[in-house]
């Protein structure tokens, strides 16, 4: 009996540890004071899952405040989702339905909640199908609150820390799922960091001993890193201070799945992989100093001691990437006679690379533009999920194809730029810009040349339409089209043509 006892103190001080800890987080960001709020969705949480024990032996509330301290540290959202992710789990697991949740705390947290509870499981066998068409769901609820995403993203994220208590054949099912689907939507919502963690654990469960292989590597070169990484800052330090400018310098070491992947796409060893770690500069904005200049002040400090390499100029400052990603990239020959990257971010610019698009938030004061890159991938992905499709499965793909993507930027002839992924051809630029031009499309000028309609474009591109009222759309322009959009747009008309 006094086992018993004392099992259930110890589990209710771990958990009020954890939830100290979680209010801690939450007042040390910069939201407004919601305490209460957060405090009666853990209180009904904790109430809910009574008794119950994850596979790891611990209480089952311990799993909702750890993804909800992801939501809050890690992720920087605020109370409502805070709460919703407390709360993620009690209408899937308990008596409980949304309509109760609704009743206690209000239409926004509950639609959150049911977004959340529709999307539960996995996206993989028996249920494949089923899975897919959940995941249509998601996208759709992600359309109207992208919150549920984010806290399933978070609920991903701690399901593969603790992925140890699980079973093997669990394990590699759910590492499979999380490489294909989650570690994308994490890179494409610019949470970088969480994409980092879960492709690294996924890898981790998928290939164990490449995993360590790898590890080992990276954990014996420390040592000579940390040094480089010292003979490199030293002079630029001396030249920063002269500048005045606060700042900090740090080394960032390439993830284990990205050696990995470099090393299998170039068929290269560990030892031949040239940047295993790159320099980064996060400097804090000056007074009444434009970031931009700032950045550019920088560069000149470091292109006056080293040598620059040219063609490996990345301007996301100017331009930033379509998932909210702002830095200037330089790569430099080192002291030592290697190319070293040199990532130059603000502040502001490394928090939002770090969390996403939930640190634009955070700088909402600052006046950030309210149609951010997101809102309109989040209008492309509504626009795929309102066109009937029979299978869900080819939905999932379609989807993967924009999940992936590296973006180009191509202009229209009045000088508007389009965002669309590499490989994208003259008729996906053509539905990009709307679908009855795609469906009416004959042929592209390209930088006033005439092109067929599968040409591929390049970033920077000035691209014209031309287009035929008499024209219809078909069947083999499936081969050569590469956006979701195109894909959608183009089958639907076949579907509509046929039926005719």
């Amino acid at each position: 009996m006094d086992e018993i006892k004392n099992e259930f103190e110890s589990d209710e001080l771990l958990i009020q540890q954890e939830f100290d800890a979680l209010l801690q987080d939450y007042i040390n960001s910069n939201h407004r004071r919601k305490v209460e709020l957060i405090t009666k969705a853990f209180n009904f949480a904790k109430q809910a899952h009574q008794g119950v024990k994850r596979r790891s032996g611990e209480p089952y509330i311990m799993h909702p405040l750890a993804v909800a301290r992801i939501v809050c540290r890690e992720i920087g959202l605020g109370s409502t989702s805070i709460s919703a992710a407390l709360l993620h789990d009690v209408v899937e697991d308990t008596e409980f339905t949304v309509e109760d949740i609704k009743a206690m705390f209000g239409e926004k947290i509950a639609t959150i909640v049911d977004g959340l509870t529709k999307i539960s499981g996995g996206i993989f066998g028996e249920q494949a199908s089923a899975q897919a068409e959940n995941f249509r769901k998601l996208l759709l609820t992600m359309s109207d609150d992208i919150r549920v995403i984010l806290i399933k993203i978070a609920d991903r994220l701690h399901n593969m820390r603790t992925l140890g208590s699980m079973l093997p054949s669990k394990q590699y099912k759910i590492a499979g799922e999380t490489l294909y689907l989650y570690a994308p939507l994490a890179h494409r919502l610019g949470l970088f960091s969480i994409k980092t963690e879960l492709e690294d654990l996924s890898f981790k469960y998928e290939h164990p001993e490449e995993y360590r292989q790898i590890k080992e590597k990276l954990d014996a070169s420390e040592n000579m890193r940390q040094d480089a990484f010292t003979r490199f800052a030293q002079p630029l330090e001396a030249r920063l201070n002269k500048l005045g400018v606060a700042y900090e310098m740090k080394a960032r070491v390439k993830s284990i799945y990205s050696i990995w992947n470099k090393m299998q796409a170039k068929g290269v060893s560990f030892e031949e992989v040239y940047d295993i770690f790159a320099v980064r500069i996060i400097f804090d904005q000056a007074n009444g100093v434009d970031e931009k200049n700032q950045c550019w002040d920088i560069y000149s400090v470091i292109t006056d001691i080293y040598k620059l390499r040219p063609d490996r100029i990345r301007d996301w400052v100017s331009r930033p990437k379509a998932n909210g990603y702002q830095a200037l990239h330089v790569t430099v020959m080192g002291p030592d006679g290697e190319w070293i990257e040199v990532q130059i971010r603000s502040r502001r610019m490394d928090d939002i690379a770090e969390k996403g698009f939930a640190a634009h938030w955070k700088y909402k004061e600052h006046n950030v533009e309210e149609d951010t890159e997101l809102d309109k991938w989040l209008k492309t992905i509504t626009e795929i999920l309102e066109n009937p499709n029979p299978n869900a499965l080819d939905f999932l793909d379609t989807i993967k194809l924009n999940l992936f993507a590296l973006e180009i930027f191509v202009f229209t002839p009045r000088g508007d730029i389009k965002t669309l992924p590499q490989e994208a051809t003259a008729l996906d630029f053509a539905y990009a810009l709307h679908t009855n031009l795609g469906n009416q499309c004959i042929g592209a000028k390209v930088n006033h040349k005439l092109v067929p309609l599968s040409h591929k474009l390049q970033s920077g591109d000035q691209v014209e339409i031309l287009s035929s009222k008499s024209q219809t759309p078909q069947a083999e322009w499936l081969n050569f089209v590469t956006t979701a959009k195109a894909k959608a747009k183009i089958d639907y008309a076949l579907k509509k043509q046929r039926k005719e």
